[in-house]
C-alpha cells in the first residue's frame, strides 16, 4: 500500500468530473495506480455520470452513513470517505468547501503527501498556477496547495508573459482587468443571469478577488504588483472573457507583444473575436470539452496606447487551466523527480492556435 500511487478526488462537479476522467484515462502516463472519488449526495439524475466514471476505472467512496442510500439507486461504493482519504497519496478537493474540509478533516489525516484545493478557497495553502510560480513550491513546507481560479490564471499568465524578464522580474507599472464572467456552467440549471450583473469591489486595494489572488501568486516570488480588477456576470454560458490593460515599465510594440505571446507554450492565440467560436473549438477538440491552455488571446483585439500600454481581450478556458495546475501539483507531490515529463501527456490539449 505504501508504494501505491493513489489519487482521491473530492467532488464530481464542473472541475471534479473532468479531473476524474483525465486521471483514469491517463493513469499509465501519470504513473497512478488507483483513482478514487467522493460523492456526498446520491442523486438519481447523476447516476449515469457516476457510473460512467466507475466504468472508466475510478472507485466510488461515500460517507459511511449514506452508503445504503447510494446502494438503493444502484451504486456500489468501494470505500468509506475517511478510508479513501487515509489511503490516498494526494487528495484533490474540487468543492467550494476546501477550507472547511481542511479544518474538519484534512488536518487530522496523516496518510496523504499533499492536499490541493481550487479557486474559491483562498488561504487553503500556497497559491499556485502552472508556469507562474512553480519555483516557489517548497517540499519541506507545502502540504497544502491552493490552485487559483481560472480567471486568476488568465491574468497571471498575461502579466508574466508580457511584463516578465528572463531574470524573473516583472516590469509592470499597473494592470487593470475587467472579468466578464459566464452566468453559470452549461451543466448547471441554477443561477443563470437574465441580464448583465455587475460585481462589487470587495477589496479596497485590488477590487475583486481575481487581482488580489494574482497579486498573492506573485508575492510567492517576492514580487509586489499594482493590480486592480472588476467583474461582471453576463447572460451567457459560453466562456469567461477578460479585458486587460497593462502599462509596462518598458516600451513594447504590438508586434513585440504578439511575439511574446506566441513564445509561451501555455497560451493559445486566435483570430476569433467571439466566445462561442472558441467554446465550440474546445467542445470539439479539447479533453472533456476543455482547452487546457492558460488563456486564449484574441489577436485582432490587441492594440497599444502610447509606447508602453497594451490593451486587448482574451478568453478564459474555464476550469481547463485550473485542471492543468491541479494535475501538475498532484504529480509534484507524487514524483519529486520526473514529474515534468509525466505532465507532457496532456500537451495535446494545450493549443497554440484556435
Amino acid at each position: 500500500m505504501a508504494d501505491k500511487k493513489i489519487v482521491h478526488v473530492v467532488g464530481t462537479g464542473t472541475i471534479g468530473e473532468p479531473l476524474i476522467g483525465l486521471l483514469t484515462d491517463m493513469k499509465v502516463a501519470f504513473g497512478i495506480d488507483e483513482v478514487t472519488f467522493h460523492k456526498r449526495t446520491p442523486l438519481i439524475d447523476e447516476r449515469a455520470k457516476v457510473e460512467d466514471l466507475v466504468r472508466r476505472g475510478a472507485k466510488l467512496a461515500v460517507n459511511k452513513e449514506g452508503k445504503s442510500e447510494f446502494e438503493k439507486i444502484g451504486h456500489k461504493p468501494v470505500y468509506d470517505h475517511i478510508e479513501a482519504l487515509e489511503r490516498a497519496t494526494v487528495v484533490i478537493d474540487c468543492t467550494p468547501a476546501g477550507n472547511e474540509n481542511k479544518a474538519s478533516l484534512y488536518n487530522k489525516i496523516k496518510g496523504p503527501k499533499g492536499f490541493i484545493a481550487q479557486g474559491s478557497e483562498f488561504g487553503f495553502g500556497r497559491p499556485y498556477a502552472r508556469g507562474i510560480n512553480d519555483e516557489s513550491l517548497n517540499r519541506a513546507e507545502d502540504r497544502f496547495i491552493h490552485v487559483v481560479s481560472c480567471n486568476t490564471h488568465n491574468l497571471s499568465v498575461l502579466i508574466k508573459t508580457l511584463a516578465g524578464t528572463p531574470d524573473g522580474k516583472i516590469r509592470l507599472k499597473e494592470g487593470r482587468f475587467v472579468c466578464m464572467r459566464r452566468a453559470n456552467d452549461i451543466s448547471q440549471d441554477k443561477d443563470f443571469n437574465p441580464s448583465p450583473k455587475a460585481g462589487k469591489h470587495d477589496d479596497k486595494d485590488y477590487g475583486t478577488h481575481h487581482a488580489r489572488d494574482a497579486a498573492h501568486l506573485f508575492k510567492t516570488l517576492g514580487v509586489n504588483l499594482n493590480l486592480f480588477s472588476s467583474a461582471i456576470k453576463l447572460n451567457t454560458q459560453y466562456m469567461h472573457s477578460v479585458w486587460f490593460d497593462l502599462t509596462l515599465e518598458d516600451k513594447m510594440t504590438r508586434d513585440q507583444a504578439i511575439a511574446r505571446l506566441k513564445e509561451n507554450p501555455r497560451i493559445a492565440l486566435t483570430q476569433k473575436t467571439s466566445a462561442n467560436q472558441v467554446f465550440s473549438f474546445g467542445r470539439d477538440h479539447g479533453f472533456f470539452g476543455r482547452i487546457l491552455s492558460q488563456t486564449v488571446v484574441s489577436v485582432p483585439t490587441i492594440t497599444t496606447r502610447g509606447d508602453n500600454e497594451l490593451i486587448g481581450f482574451c478568453f478564459t478556458p474555464q476550469d481547463g487551466n485550473a485542471l492543468l495546475s491541479s494535475l501538475t501539483a498532484m504529480l509534484w507531490f507524487m514524483y519529486p523527480e520526473g514529474f515534468e515529463e509525466r505532465i507532457d501527456a496532456i500537451r495535446p490539449y494545450l493549443f497554440r492556435e484556435i
